[in-house]
């Protein structure tokens, strides 16, 4: 399969009315910040999109409005999420049916899988499709690791074209990287924002990074300075980045991502509950983080 994953892809944000209804022109105006800020790809339904609180017709009305808005600029990448293998075929489905470029699968929640069940889920699910697929590993949120050798075992697959990473170890990263660097139909991207840097120095093809949603021309420049060869410059953005990041573990994810872009002039709104918005004052040491970084005058 010729999809290749690669660049700053954000996670979109839902954002919402006070009702916790869709936001639909708040959705359409982050995107277009979003390709503004120069990102190389769209990913809505993802963690940071709080996919696990939408509806399916709610999921489906996400797909279309950033397939619509992005109109071609960039790949549509759509979060297919769920507890069972039935249950993410059908969001399959209706990402198919809505024309997304590529998909991306979390490993079952909830669910405590073995290797070979992880590989059976996987296996049947890019079965049921012909759209890429791009594994994601995100065993802090889930308590599922998807092990390098199992990774490697369905890189074999035709359309599993990728992962997305979000371990945060980077043995792990650079294990998946190591075994399949032979197979050109397979490809790594950092699900760690504080990470790029380090990835793509070993090989991974870029990041879905949470951050760009709030930053997205820091973080592409991590991403195209370092293609063009300017790795001082790509550092360097990745350390201009680090604050902001590390300032996501001031709420529950999510949260300090809206927040960023509501002290943007984005106003996206609050999370589902039962997330919380952060304190005033975690606003204020976020609006502190936002101006260091030259993203809001003091």
């Amino acid at each position: 399969m010729s999809f290749v994953p690669r660049g700053i892809i954000p996670p979109v944000v839902t954002p919402l009315h006070e009702d916790g209804s869709i936001n639909e022109p708040m959705l359409r105006k982050s995107i277009e910040f979003l390709l503004e800020g120069g990102v190389h790809g769209m990913f809505p339904m993802g963690t940071t999109g709080e996919f696990y609180a939408f509806e399916p017709d709610e999921y489906r009305r996400i797909l279309e409005i950033t397939k619509e808005t992005v109109n071609g600029r960039v790949p549509v990448y759509a979060g297919c999420n769920h507890i069972t293998t039935r249950g993410a075929i059908k969001l399959v489905k209706i990402a198919e049916e809505v024309g997304v470029d590529a998909i991306s699968v979390l490993t079952p929640m909830f669910v405590s899988q073995t290797p070979q069940e992880l590989y059976a889920y996987f296996k049947t699910i890019a079965e049921s499709t012909s759209v890429p697929i791009i594994l994601y590993n995100n065993p802090p949120k889930t308590n599922v690791n998807i092990l390098p050798v199992t990774a490697a075992k369905l890189a074999e697959i035709d359309n599993i074209v990728g992962i997305k990473d979000s371990s945060g170890d980077m043995t792990t990263t650079l294990e998946y990287i190591r075994l399949t660097q032979n197979n050109d139909n397979f490809h790594v991207m950092i699900g760690r924002d504080t990470l790029i840097y380090s990835g793509m120095c070993s090989g991974a093809t870029g990041a879905i990074a949470s951050c760009a949603c709030v930053a997205p021309r820091v973080v592409a420049d991590i991403y195209d300075k370092y293609v063009a060869g300017d790795y001082e410059g790509s550092l360097a953005a990745q350390f201009r980045l680090a604050p902001l990041r590390l300032a996501c573990a001031m709420g529950t994810f999510p949260a300090v991502i809206k927040e960023g872009m509501n002290q943007l002039g984005l106003p996206v709104g609050k999370c589902l509950e039962p997330i919380a918005e952060i304190t005033p004052e975690q606003k204020e040491e976020l609006r502190k983080v936002l101006i260091g970084m030259d993203l809001i005058q003091q």
